[in-house]
């Protein structure tokens, strides 16, 4: 019994994948890229080619040789005060992405139940945050892989199955002689770069694919780490080139300019498709499959940063009110603290009902302290190659300084041009928008350093063991 108890906890290769896949790849941002019709192909493929292939090589040999993710590749080439930084950096863009996301889940939600108009209430986009983002809590306080299973099945029903249904539909949409929208009539496939705010979106469009190494911490939980992980990042990077190009020039294609820009487009684009088609009631449906993958994708967030940094905060980086877990090992302290936060973030919805624009304001600042983190995983597998160059690694990637250099330098022009506003704001006058992106990232960013600098003995809350095999590890490094 105890046998099966055991197997039942490993994490598959396509659990791995599909939590991957998710992670990174969203339908929501979509119909935003359509507006750019063909350039859309360009606009994904160098960000793909300079930041997501980098990604997927160096978390694939960091991961298949250092089991803890981001915190521990950082800490084992920089020391433990740049690990807790750059898994802090993880952790809390995270969390200020959070309403963003789940105020898509609630839009979606508003049309799976034929109230469209629910998705501009603030007091229902409010409650739909708050009950979705504790479900994903208590989820992830079970421990085990239950977190593993519904992120991964509910990432195919609401990511995968509706990304190959629109490609279907686009299909179908050429057969039938369907009429071809502005979108993609009117644009070429070389994207317009008419000032500076076009050229910020090109290069900040690394983002879109940030997270290829969140579910690294996860890696332990695999039945062969170092073969199965690696294979389940390359499988992910297919997938997210699939439901990221087609899907969009299907979108482009089928749906005019002026509805792309909204922010429950995704939604509008498979109701109008599948209106046009007769059978516009699937588009309720498919909102309600768009619901799932979207809360997929929270619980896969909300379990992976969390970990590292409880992993980083039992070495005495944190108070141990936060290190605090529960009886299935789940770092109970973290969540609830995140948890808190996403709800206070969540009641301004209430005040303040359109107050989207804000928060995408917010995320895109708190992305800036994203890029730091990957400056310094990118940096850590260089120096990691150099250190321990003779330890096993369970996959290589060829030419590892070039690879880990083109994205380490894409990390930092992504990184200085976030301190230029990519169009106008309503929100943050651009004459001051450079002034307010630093004060951001210096709020989000300096808690770990006051922590570090705090830091007590009473604080580590290491076993005996631990602690011993940290040294141990320690004199082996010394001795090298």
């Amino acid at each position: 019994m105890d046998l099966y108890a055991e197997k039942k906890s490993y994490l598959s290769v396509f659990q791995m994948t599909i939590m991957t896949t998710i992670t990174v790849a969203s339908l929501r941002g979509l119909p935003a890229m359509a507006i750019e019709g063909k350039a859309s192909i360009i606009m994904y493929l160098v960000p793909a080619i300079l930041f997501l292939v980098p990604t997927a090589l160096v978390g694939a040999e960091l991961a298949s040789t250092y089991q803890g993710g981001v915190y521990v590749w950082v800490k084992e080439a920089f020391g433990n005060k740049w690990g807790f930084l750059a898994i802090w950096l993880q952790w809390i863009q995270n969390v200020v992405w959070y309403p963003i996301q789940l105020a898509f889940v609630a839009a979606a939600l508003a049309f799976a139940i034929g109230r469209p108009d629910l998705s501009n209430s603030g007091l229902f986009t409010t409650a739909v945050i708050i009950i979705v983002y504790w479900l994903a809590t208590f989820l992830s306080l079970q421990g085990g892989n239950l977190f593993a299973k519904v992120s991964s099945y509910g990432g195919m029903i609401g990511t995968i199955i509706p990304a190959v249904v629109l490609i279907f539909l686009g299909g179908m949409w050429l057969a039938t002689g369907e009429p071809i929208r502005d979108a993609y009539t009117e644009s070429s496939f070389l994207p317009k770069v008419t000032g500076i705010g076009s050229l910020v979106l090109i290069i900040s469009n690394v983002l879109a694919y940030a997270g290829m190494e969140v579910n690294a911490v996860h890696v332990d939980q695999m039945r062969n780490p170092k073969k199965d992980y690696t294979k389940s990042v390359f499988l992910a990077v297919i997938l997210i080139m699939l439901v990221f190009i087609i899907p969009t020039l299907t979108i482009s294609i089928a749906i005019p300019k002026r509805d792309l820009g909204l922010d429950n487009g995704i939604m509008v684009a498979f109701s109008s498709m599948f209106e046009r088609f007769g059978v516009g009631w699937l588009g309720n449906v498919f909102a309600g499959a768009i619901f799932i993958g979207a809360i997929a994708s929270v619980i896969t967030w909300v379990s992976g940063p969390s970990k590292g940094l409880l992993a980083a905060g039992r070495t005495g980086l944190l108070p141990p009110l936060l290190q605090k877990k529960n009886k299935h090992d789940v770092q109970v302290g973290i969540l609830i603290l995140q948890g808190l936060i996403v709800t206070a973030l969540a009641m301004i919805y209430v005040l303040i009902p359109d107050v989207s624009e804000v928060f995408l304001a917010l995320v895109g600042m708190a992305a800036a302290l994203y890029l730091i983190m990957y400056v310094l995983m990118y940096a850590a597998a260089i120096i990691l190659r150099k250190k321990d160059p003779k330890i096993k690694r369970g996959y290589s990637v060829p030419a590892l300084p070039l690879v880990a250099g083109i994205g380490l330098i894409a990390c930092v022009l992504a990184f200085v041009v976030s301190f230029f506003p990519a169009q106008t704001s309503s929100v943050i006058p651009s004459s001051i928008y450079t002034l307010v992106v630093l004060v951001v990232v210096v709020i989000l960013g300096i808690p770990p350093l006051v922590f570090y600098a705090l830091r007590k003995p009473n604080w580590d809350r290491r076993t005996e063991v631990e602690k011993q095999a940290t040294a141990r590890l320690e004199e082996l490094e010394e001795e090298k």
